[in-house]
């Protein structure tokens, strides 16, 4: 693992990525990620997932790892490795496509069908300082192949709750795909999303990683749920979902 020097948090800071924690073992760090925060890196002068992970720093000064990454908005689950034998075994079975990720969105109304599979092959572009993705044809130069599956979990007057499930790992590519269909995500001012929903503020994207099955460094796979945060929950209650 790269040696970086350690990132000073606060005694606040420590206590808020420690609640966020929502399984631990020997090799493997789960969080439910909230919304706002960034993974990595950013533009924003404030401090990451990452950096908060010195939080869990051990007595040889080296401390866990970011095995993938979530949208800065997107909140739920989200793994680090302990160790540097299972982030290599772990960034594998990423780059293997070994890993199972669900997540649930708020949309303004149901997709029609109400489940399928998206193919659609996406882009990325710099615009600025900002990066995009695109849906694009397959002859389009850069174009990758993505495939996103989708089901419509409750739907009523007022908007759905869907389950999607991406195969592939392109950047922004749930909320590209469903937007593709005409169905954005409600709060993603990026792709098209409304600012309201069901009569309500969405001030944020509501995409959230619900679920995560994975293989463990030890053997066999574990599961990783992430409860749905509270500002999604009044939304989804809102909408009567």
């Amino acid at each position: 693992m790269t040696k970086r020097a350690p990132v000073s948090l606060t005694p606040e800071e420590i206590a808020a990525v420690r609640a966020w924690v929502i399984h631990e073992d020997e090799h493997v760090l789960a969080f439910n990620k909230p919304s706002g925060l960034s993974s990595q890196g950013g533009r924003i002068q404030a401090h990451t997932l990452d950096d908060l992970l010195w939080a869990f720093m051990r007595s040889n000064g080296k401390r866990p790892e970011l095995v993938h990454r979530l949208d800065r908005d997107t909140s739920g689950v989200i793994i680090a490795a302990r160790t540097k034998p299972a982030a290599g075994f772990l960034g594998k079975a990423m780059q293997a496509r070994r890993f199972r990720k669900t997540y649930q969105a708020l949309l303004s109304a149901a997709p029609e069908p109400r489940a399928g599979t998206i193919d659609t092959p996406l882009m990325r572009q710099e615009i600025g300082r900002e990066s995009y993705t695109r849906a694009v044809t397959a002859d389009t130069p850069g174009a990758q192949a993505a495939l996103s599956r989708y089901r419509t979990l409750s739907a009523s007057e007022e908007g759905a709750l869907v389950e999607l499930d991406p195969a592939t790992g392109r950047m922004h590519q749930l909320r590209v795909h469903m937007a593709s269909i005409g169905r954005p995500m409600a709060g993603d001012v990026r792709y098209g999303g409304a600012l309201t929903f069901a009569g309500r503020a969405a001030p944020r994207l509501m995409l959230h990683a619900s679920r995560l099955v994975f293989p463990h460094p030890s053997g066999g796979y574990v599961t990783v749920e992430a409860p749905l945060p509270e500002d999604f929950l009044a939304l989804k209650a809102a909408a009567g979902l």
